[in-house]
């Protein structure tokens, strides 16, 4: 009988996954471990930025709350849902890559997009000053690939991108008043 959750090699476990968690805040390494995860549970080859968008999702309360409390945010989350058992399967065995965002060969396991979303959510703290990335930052960063799967995921729901970072950056604002330290 084979097991349900595919076993991660060594290679996967640790050596060449994107290397930012050390400057990822609490809240953000465990939405990394959340996605790989559920990569992992879906039988994906890599971690991608729809597997990202559901763990921030899931677990960032912030994030969450750029699509608000009502229908949108059930259409959004009904659509990653079901990205393991209708729509999304296609994707399995693919690689996400637009060719925008320039390739982490460092980072196995992960998606390009995915890889270069994370290390762009580490350039938008330290822009903010902050030495660890947030949620947000990740948000902003998997929403500006136009041709991401998490975009993708979004149009279908109903949520255009442009819309998701305009919320952002006038959120950003607020963290670079002072009235926030950190996310």
């Amino acid at each position: 009988m084979q097991p349900r959750i595919p076993s991660q090699s060594t290679r996967e476990q640790g050596i060449h996954r994107a290397d930012n968690d050390a400057r990822l805040n609490a809240e953000l390494a465990a939405v990394v471990a959340g996605a790989r995860r559920r990569a992992l549970r879906d039988g994906d080859r890599q971690i991608d930025t729809a597997h990202l968008l559901h763990s921030l999702l899931e677990s960032d309360p912030e994030a969450r709350a750029v699509f608000g409390d009502g229908p949108q945010i059930a259409r959004l989350l009904g659509y990653l849902v079901q990205r393991s058992i209708g729509y999304g399967l296609r994707w399995q065995g693919t690689v996400e890559d637009s060719g925008a965002i320039p390739v982490i060969p460092a980072a196995e396991g992960w998606s390009p997009l995915a890889a270069g979303a994370l290390e762009y959510a580490c350039e938008r703290a330290e822009l903010r000053g902050d030495d660890l990335a947030c949620g947000i930052d990740l948000l902003a960063a998997i929403v500006a690939d136009p041709e991401s799967r998490a975009v993708e995921v979004l149009h279908r729901a109903g949520i255009e991108y442009p819309d998701v970072l305009i919320w952002i950056e006038g959120r950003l604002g607020e963290y670079v008043r002072g009235a926030e330290t950190g996310c």
